[in-house]
């Protein structure tokens, strides 16, 4: 993910601002700069059997119709940050396309999660640890790679879910400390904790797990 520049921090702010004084086509604007951390979001999100149906670009799309729909709950909420906010507006979405598609009964799915709850939809393990096991090409490499996948997606299994969270947020959305501090409703410093201590708990868990499953 390109890294943000302070020009680009400056121009966000300014498109929040737009907004919040009124300006629906600010919105527009903003959601373009977020569209890649959203589509990376669903596609860690989105059941596996619901892909075969619906393609995470199109669920990024009713996102943003979402949010306009939805645009006054964010003025509504003057010290909540827009990333914040439509990662809220996602999880809505990633929900209802469940829901949908699937008739998957999930915990709290037939309610609107509020504003004030921190809470994501979890990330599927095999998706995780595909990305974790990262990228081989060779033939000695792609049987490697299938052995790693192996202990990972197990490991991930027996991992908590609220550990697979905190990594999934680092190093899938490439999210920042303060913003994963933000969406979990903790402070930066414990954020920073909580992932040193899921990523010790992943490697004690692949150092335990047998090379052949």
């Amino acid at each position: 993910m390109k890294a943000m520049t302070s020009s680009d921090d400056d121009e966000i702010e300014a498109l929040i601002e737009r907004i919040r004084l009124g300006d629906d086509h600010a919105l527009g604007a903003l959601f373009e700069r977020y569209r890649p951390r959203l589509n990376r979001m669903v596609e860690a999100r989105l059941d596996p059997r619901a892909r075969t149906r619906v393609s995470a670009a199109d669920v990024v799309q009713d996102i943003y119709i979402d949010a306009v729909k939805r645009i006054e709950h964010f003025r509504a909420k003057p010290t909540m940050s827009f990333f914040a906010w439509i990662r809220w507006v996602a999880n809505q979405r990633i929900i209802d396309v469940h829901r949908r598609h699937l008739g998957a009964r999930m915990r709290d799915a037939g309610q609107e999660w509020s504003l004030d709850r921190p809470i994501s939809i979890g990330v599927h393990s095999s998706w995780l640890a595909d990305q974790l096991a990262g990228s081989f090409t060779s033939p000695s490499e792609a049987v490697m790679k299938g052995e790693i996948l192996a202990r990972l997606e197990h490991s991930l299994e027996t991992l908590a879910s609220a550990d697979r969270e905190l990594l999934a947020l680092r190093h899938f959305e490439e999210l920042s400390n303060l913003e994963i501090a933000e969406i979990l409703g903790i402070t930066p410093a414990a954020a920073s904790k909580r992932y040193v201590r899921a990523l010790k708990r992943l490697k004690d868990l692949m150092a335990d797990t047998p090379t052949s499953l």
